[in-house]
């Protein structure tokens, strides 16, 4: 099969499209032929060898999937209600940008009806990752307040609809005024360009001085202080990314008299029976929305690894991520000429 694998840590053209011995399914998992992959910065972050993979997880980057099984553990599968054939998309822990690619069945999740397999492959790092930190970790509410830092990214769009659709007041903070338009066309009341503006003083004034009930954060380092001052009495700030830097200089006064909740988590390396479980919530109370159109994926642009430039597609996708010039996210196709 052919995969990206990276030939050293660097720069995106260390990604390399290369022959592999395509992955066997073991117990409790299948095997798709990948016809997309979505592609996140975790990825980057593994490139560049500050992330790598889990112990027992394959090499080869890339932690979403969608395609079609062709091969797994035949009484999981009837028990999941697949069969082979059946379109699907995964959660992996790793081997993504492949051609063919192992997922336990338990972290699988149907194709949305009206949505093509790069639609598909868009949807769960992000979408598992949204459910578990906004709406368990940080147990936002219907008539709550949530911000969220970096809302043009993959997992902003996201957050900004599932929010939303649960009856959430959403702020957002992007990078530019046409990233802020984008974050307000798909559904969030306030967005605030961080570049021009100091996004506590934004937040306070429209919250009236109360400030927000949740802060999803992506970046930490200097923003803690101000997030910590941000958030409304008995908040909750949950962190998921480090890319303002890990050290921080916060009030913990603030947090004793506010009765406030800091909060973290990874989910890459957490074991299948707890993603299973995100799964479980994810089918019952986010696919539907998917299916009535109600939430959306958001792809801001494809990369063929058929044709002339196939073999530099991977590299193409992590220059646009490290630019950070996307809305929404960046996905691989395999199948497209």
């Amino acid at each position: 099969m052919r995969a990206f694998e990276i030939s050293s840590p660097g720069a995106p053209d260390v990604l390399r499209l290369v022959d592999r011995p395509a992955p066997v399914a073991g117990a409790g998992e299948l095997l798709i032929r990948v016809a997309a992959s979505g592609v996140n910065r975790p990825d980057v972050l593994q490139r560049l060898g500050k992330y790598p993979a889990p112990a027992g997880a394959s090499d080869i980057p890339g932690l979403e999937v969608a395609g079609y099984i062709v091969d797994g553990d035949r009484a999981e599968l009837a028990l999941a209600g697949l069969d082979i054939g059946t379109p699907v998309c995964a959660l992996v822990a790793g081997g993504g940008y492949a051609e063919f690619c192992v997922a336990p069945i338990a972290q699988c999740l149907s194709v949305p009806d009206g949505w093509t397999l790069v639609d598909a492959a868009s949807l769960p790092e992000t979408f598992f990752t949204v459910w578990s930190n906004v709406f368990d970790r940080g147990a936002l509410k219907a008539g709550e307040t949530l911000l969220i830092q970096g809302g043009s990214s993959g997992i902003g769009v996201t957050a900004i609809q599932l929010a939303k659709s649960r009856g959430a007041t959403v702020i957002v903070t992007a990078g530019t005024d046409e990233k802020c338009q984008a974050c307000i066309a798909l559904g969030a009341d306030h967005a605030i360009n961080y570049r021009t503006d100091d996004f506590e003083a934004q937040v306070m004034g429209l919250t009236q001085g109360r400030g927000v009930d949740v802060i999803l954060d992506m970046v930490a380092g200097s923003y803690l202080g101000k997030e910590v001052n941000c958030l409304a009495d008995d908040g909750r700030l949950v962190l998921i990314a480090v890319q303002g830097g890990v050290h921080a200089e916060v009030n913990a006064g603030a947090i004793l008299r506010k009765r406030l909740t800091v909060t973290g988590s990874t989910l890459r390396a957490r074991p299948v029976a707890f993603k299973a479980a995100i799964a479980k919530a994810l089918r019952q109370e986010v696919w539907p929305l998917l299916s009535r159109k109600e939430v959306r994926p958001v792809v801001f642009r494809q990369f063929a690894v058929s044709g002339a430039d196939g073999g530099t597609a991977a590299a193409a996708a992590h220059s646009v991520m490290e630019s950070n010039a996307h809305i929404g996210k960046l996905v691989l196709n395999w199948e497209s000429a």
